[in-house]
């Protein structure tokens, strides 16, 4: 694979950090600034929202721009939030300093996709994006739990100055080896808002957005739920951070070979009713130790299993859409992320039980599931030249 790919997936790790780290170290967090687990939680949802939005905007924005160009100064952007919340000396302060680390990590992540596929063979694009996807996973695998021991040895702040460390490094790196990439046009923000606006897209875009909400009811606040329910220190917290992360990289690979054995319709459905299910179980499994690490492996799994199938979903429905239709998914995940992070924060503060955040996303998971089947039984839209007909599946 092209040394230049391995490059880019190793700017992506450093971005995926700054995004799921927080959750393993919410509660060091929260203390330190004196505030509440539910506020807290909004580090999370702040960040979800804006990268969502600043995703599509900002590549249709910057398209003309040289790519090389654009890369390091969203690389510098992003060395500059995380300084920012290293030093915060309050939680307003760290709360602005995600937003800019959000912008920066949207351009960074669509940057690196983008420029994978121009800078390998058209045989190899499938690999090179796979790659990409892969330094992201690696973040939630890895990052997570060794921000929780470093956080604990350390400080919370230490672990951010790290990840600015390592955005310098991939500077020096996109500096001596990414040639200059020119700009080009790119499909306006108008056009690729009515590709998502049919009942039949729109409402699978709305299943990924709820499903993510439900997994992000609780996961955004999984280290409390660990610490209330199973009284685990920060040692066991992490590991079960590291077990939960190999599970969901793990249930990737299970959606694509589910979806290419059954269909991604039925894919779609066996998932999202699971999960639901799986949710709703979690709390009751937190008696023992021994029976709660199968479950949450399953959850794990089934968090990032939907992928593949709907993916392949949106490209059936509507081939010509399709490179928009995953733009879209993608934004779609990150409000899903800030939904439920928000909704999350809410149910914590009102009912103080960290239980509840658990069959709260299991009932957000349902809601999903009504927006899937509501898509999957609308008429094709099948696209000809600039108009659409209608026929029945």
């Amino acid at each position: 694979m092209n040394l230049k790919v391995f490059i880019l997936a190793l700017s992506t790790i450093a971005a995926g950090l700054v995004e799921l780290i927080v959750g393993g170290i919410l509660p060091t967090i929260a203390a330190d600034f004196n505030i509440s687990l539910g506020t807290a939680g909004q580090l999370i949802t702040v960040f979800a929202l804006i990268y969502a939005i600043a995703g599509p905007v900002l590549l249709v924005l910057t398209s003309k721009i040289e790519r090389k160009k654009l890369y390091l100064a969203s690389l510098f952007a992003f060395f500059l939030g995380n300084i920012m919340i290293y030093f915060s000396p309050n939680f307003t302060f760290m709360m602005v300093a995600r937003v800019l680390t959000a912008i920066s990590t949207a351009l960074i992540v669509v940057l690196s996709l983008t420029i994978a596929v121009k800078i390998v063979a058209p045989t190899q694009q499938a690999k090179a994006l796979g790659l990409i996807y892969m330094g992201i996973s690696s973040s939630l695998v890895l990052g997570v739990p060794l921000g929780i021991l470093i956080s604990n040895a350390f400080g919370w702040r230490v672990i951010f100055l790290g990840i600015a460390v390592l955005s310098v490094g991939s500077i020096v790196l996109i500096t001596l080896f990414l040639e200059r990439i020119p700009g080009g046009n790119t499909i306006p923000l108008s056009q690729q808002l009515k590709a998502v606006g049919s009942a039949k897209i729109g409402s699978a875009h709305l299943a990924t957005i709820f499903m993510l909400a439900g997994h992000y009811t609780i996961y955004a606040y999984f280290t409390p739920f660990l610490e209330t329910n199973l009284h685990l220190n920060s040692y066991w917290i992490s590991i079960c951070y590291l077990i939960f992360g190999i599970a969901a990289v793990s249930g990737g690979a299970f959606g694509g070979i589910l979806s290419d054995w059954i269909g991604a319709r039925k894919s779609i459905i066996i998932v999202i009713s699971a999960f639901a299910i799986v949710l709703f179980l979690l709390p009751l499994s937190t008696f023992s130790l021994v029976l709660f690490i199968p479950v949450m492996m399953v959850w794990g799994a089934l968090s990032w299993s939907l992928a593949p199938p709907q993916q392949s979903y949106l490209i059936q429905t509507d081939p010509a859409t399709s490179d928009i239709q995953q733009s879209f998914n993608n934004s779609a995940v990150q409000i899903g992320i800030s939904l439920g992070s928000a909704i999350g924060g809410i149910v914590l503060n009102q009912t103080g039980t960290i239980s509840s955040t658990a069959w709260v996303g299991s009932i957000i998971a349902i809601i999903s599931l009504l927006c899937a089947i509501f898509s999957l039984t609308r008429p094709t839209m099948i696209r000809e030249n600039t108009s659409f007909q209608s026929s029945e599946i």
